[in-house]
């Protein structure tokens, strides 16, 4: 009987820790949780420089294997840990890297320069060579604002990439305009204006979800307090990046560029997209006929939340299938 009042008396203070947390510190247990995941999946965070700029990534595996390496690009105001969702579904002997966008969580927070699509550009770059992923060709995959930039890397360094999947990327015309659309051209003229995708309280997270999920996620509130604390305080960056990605010289460089990328490309896109429209396949295939388009039923614009079995099988099955190609390629020459 001692030793079961003992036990309980240990685990006790664990359980009061995780409720204490979770009342009144929600966002730094959700940073625990993506800790404890990223653990799980055998995820470990690194950090490399190119001179006085940081980059904060995370890993697994080792390069060389049977298929190229994988190099993800999240969105917008979010970091690599959007994909860890997806990680759970390739195979754990798979290279597989997820860095953060410049100024997005641990990496260097610097100016409007980095910003700007050609200036991201320019820094996951710096990004490849810091880690030595330049060595041999590796498959880039980037998800919306991280979509336009693993376009606009593919033309720019045409010889550094094996492959991209571009999933709902931004910057390019959109035959069909969504309402968001509509409403972010307005912040052009008025900064003040809220925009969808900084939220700044709870009812605006619950709409945020909604514009990016078609099947929106019902978290509970905490949870969701949790979200909007880690955000809030990034919410100005978050407005700076935006206001660059939507100016003219990053609004359309995924449309400006998509002529000179020589890569195999695969396009995937959620027919429900309320973000960016689902048009915007289109045309990238008309640009890139040799493209593979997967459209996705009853999903909308965040796949990697949605659908992540799918697009980590989509993913695997493409770069496998030109493996495969090029094997075959090689025997007859």
């Amino acid at each position: 009987m001692e030793l079961i009042i003992l036990s309980g008396g240990i685990l006790a203070v664990p359980v009061v820790a995780f409720i204490t947390s979770f009342l009144f510190w929600p966002g730094s247990l959700l940073k625990v949780y993506n800790w404890y995941l990223r653990h799980r999946l055998g995820l470990v965070v690194r950090y490399s420089h190119s001179g006085s700029y940081r980059f904060c990534y995370c890993s697994r595996g080792t390069p060389g294997g049977a298929t190229p390496s994988v190099l993800l690009l999240h969105g917008f105001s979010a970091n690599k840990d959007m994909w860890l969702p997806v990680l759970k579904y390739l195979p754990r002997s798979q290279h597989v890297v997820c860095v953060d966008m410049p100024g997005h969580d641990g990496t260097s927070r610097t100016g409007p320069q980095d910003y700007s699509i050609e200036g991201q550009v320019h820094r996951i770059h710096q990004f490849v060579q810091s880690i030595g992923l330049d060595k041999k060709p590796f498959h880039l995959a980037g998800g919306s604002m991280g979509g336009n930039v693993a376009g606009v890397y593919a033309a720019r360094y045409p010889n550094y990439v094996s492959s991209i999947s571009l999933i709902c990327p931004a910057g390019l015309i959109y035959p069909t305009e969504t309402n968001f659309i509509r409403q972010i051209r307005e912040l052009e003229h008025n900064r003040e204006r809220p925009n969808p995708l900084i939220p700044t309280d709870i009812q605006e997270v619950e709409n945020m979800l909604k514009l990016c999920c078609h099947n929106p996620p019902k978290l509970p509130g905490q949870v969701l307090r949790g979200l909007l604390d880690n955000r809030i305080p990034n919410n100005d960056f978050y407005k700076e990046v935006f206001m660059e990605i939507l100016g003219e010289t990053s609004r359309h460089s995924l449309q400006d560029s998509m002529h000179l990328i020589t890569a195999p490309v695969q396009i995937i896109w959620g027919k429900e997209d309320q973000v960016i429209d689902v048009s915007g396949a289109a045309v990238l295939q008309k640009a890139l006929p040799n493209a593979q388009v997967v459209l996705l039923d009853n999903c909308g614009h965040s796949i990697s939340l949605e659908r992540p079995r799918k697009a980590a099988k989509l993913i695997m099955d493409f770069i496998s299938a030109l493996e495969v190609n090029t094997g075959n390629a090689k025997k007859i020459d």
